[in-house]
């Protein structure tokens, strides 16, 4: 039976615009994989790698308007923003040249014989080398920053990972262009093309992490597929690392005096953030806790005329459309639900904004309105009206990880000065945490505790990777401290997807005891001859 066809469609219109390939059969995918494993050697040259990624960065760069075209047209996301997220690409591919040029990643540690330790210590160095061929599954909203060039591609040639992607249906003919023009790049530089594999079709990508020379896995989409695959790399004979991003619901606090001080300001960034690119950003606030009350009451006000304002939306494909439809409508027939701004269908083609209101108390109690504590993918937030600070701990102890979570503090709350925790733990001025300090306990039990922000952020901390204070979560800066990950179901492992430390995920730590100096890798050679960053015999040699 022939391999079905490949088809490039419009999201504004549902229509076929090009057929892009065939999807890829089980013998595809072993000999894309077989030779990106034979071409691991290419990448050996450290030098020649940081040249390939800062070329493959001006060769996407000098391609830009084509590539854009392309990628609107599959996307619908608009020339603006895929403008954008082609330059952080690009920025990424260079920022993981220097991580390469700079060799901290090597992990290069010495230890000399020591006889006089307890026990004895023989001659130890060590340090980190690559897996092998990376699996990496592109993702449906970002078709370049998360995809074919992506942080994982990106990360994976970093650490000498060839990688073979699978292409995400949504853009199969942008991640052809992206991935001939990385091949390109690789030619340029004397690495061979094989270093970067492409393949399409749902089998193909099932086929791809069961492959016994696929080594580890980056995957970002859904709980359902990211689950399915995970278990899949753990049910090898010989599992195999997967860093899957999965989902997240970014849950926002604001609090009683914020809302008071500033309650039009969080509503209208809530709808920007909450909008922005028609609600397809991983880190879209999907769960707010507002006060009853004055406050929270001008924060809805302020929320519903810029959502109101804000025009309807294509999504990434119609399946995205239809599940967003029928679940906004789900969620709407909950009791005490409402929609200030009624979410859902727009044309047969576009969907439109809004978001959903409900008591704290109802997603305290659980039942059926633990719907609204799942991802709902597209332009919608859930804002949940809480009456006092245990019913934000109540809602909080209920969510499942993720990648961020936000509070938004008034001035004094933020600068510690608010009143609350202080010596007698009496709580704030306007009597919100009544006698209680920072344990729960009343004054005179309580010495002098935390401050109401740091008692929120506390709360935070375990549900996500990054933690936000008077911002919003969309938009995750390219940075060497950057961390893109948190508790499941965000990701399955406790490592970054952004920023240089990505690059970890794909080596691994080895150790050479009593080895002669001529045998050794020149990284472990006490001259140093790479001039690499190091811990020699304890001193941090830079």
């Amino acid at each position: 039976m022939a391999a079905a066809p490949v088809w490039s469609v419009d999201p504004r219109t549902g229509k076929q615009r090009e057929q892009v390939g065939a999807e890829a059969t089980a013998q595809d995918v072993d000999r894309v994989v077989g030779a990106a494993h034979s071409a691991r050697a290419a990448l050996a040259d450290r030098t020649a790698r940081a040249a390939f990624l800062r070329g493959a960065a001006g060769l996407l760069d000098a391609a830009k308007d084509d590539l854009v075209a392309v990628a609107d047209a599959e996307t619908a996301l608009g020339t603006a923003r895929l403008t954008g997220e082609l330059a952080r690409t690009c920025y990424q591919l260079r920022a993981f040249a220097d991580v390469v040029d700079e060799g901290a990643f090597l992990g290069v540690v010495i230890d000399h014989p020591d006889d006089t330790a307890t026990p004895p210590v023989p001659d130890l160095r060590r340090h980190k080398i690559p897996l092998g061929v990376v699996a990496v599954y592109a993702a449906s909203n970002f078709p370049f920053a998360f995809s074919v060039p992506g942080g994982d591609t990106a990360s994976a040639l970093a650490a000498g990972c060839p990688v073979v992607v699978k292409a995400h249906p949504d853009h199969p003919a942008t991640s052809e262009r992206v991935a001939a023009v990385l091949r390109v790049a690789a030619g340029r530089h004397g690495i061979t093309e094989d270093v970067v594999g492409l393949v399409h079709g749902f089998d193909a990508g099932v086929e791809l992490v069961r492959h016994p020379l696929v080594a580890a896995a980056g995957f970002t989409g859904s709980v359902r597929g990211g689950r399915a695959l995970f278990d899949a790399a753990a049910a090898r004979p010989v599992p195999i690392p997967f860093h899957g991003e999965l989902g997240s619901l970014n849950p926002v606090v604001v609090t009683e005096a914020a809302a008071a001080e500033r309650g039009e300001e969080i509503g209208s960034g809530l709808a920007g953030s909450m909008t922005l690119g028609v609600g397809q950003f991983c880190v879209k606030p999907g769960l707010v806790l507002a006060p009853a009350g004055a406050g929270g009451d001008r924060l809805l006000k302020a929320l519903t005329e810029a959502v109101g304002a804000t025009g309807d939306g294509v999504l990434l494909d119609h399946r995205m459309r239809d599940h967003f439809v029928a679940g906004v409508a789900e969620r709407t027939r909950l009791p005490d639900v409402s929609a200030p701004v009624e979410p859902g269908a727009g044309d047969e083609h576009t969907v439109t904004a809004g978001f959903l209101t409900v008591p704290a108390a109802r997603l305290a109690a659980g039942g059926a309105h633990d719907l609204l504590l799942e991802e709902c993918f597209g332009p919608v937030t859930v804002v949940a009206r809480y009456r006092d600070d245990a019913e934000i701990t109540a809602v909080l102890s209920r969510l499942p990880g993720n990648l961020t979570a936000t509070v938004h503090l008034s001035t004094a709350e933020a600068a510690g000065t608010d009143g609350t925790g202080g010596a007698d733990g009496s709580g704030g001025a306007d009597g919100s945490y009544g006698a209680r300090g920072a344990s729960g306990t009343s004054g005179a039990d309580s010495a002098a505790g935390p401050g109401r922000g740091a008692r929120l952020l506390a709360e935070l901390t375990p549900l996500a990777g990054r933690v936000l204070v008077d911002g919003w979560p969309t938009g995750v800066a390219v940075a060497p401290a950057q961390q893109h990950g948190g508790p499941y179901p965000a990701t399955t492992s406790t490592a970054t997807s952004v920023g240089g430390t990505a690059i970890e995920r794909w080596l691994r730590p080895v150790v050479y005891q009593n080895t002669p100096e001529a045998l050794l890798p020149p990284e472990l050679h006490d001259a140093n001859p790479l001039g690499l960053p190091r811990r020699y015999d304890g001193r941090l040699e830079h």
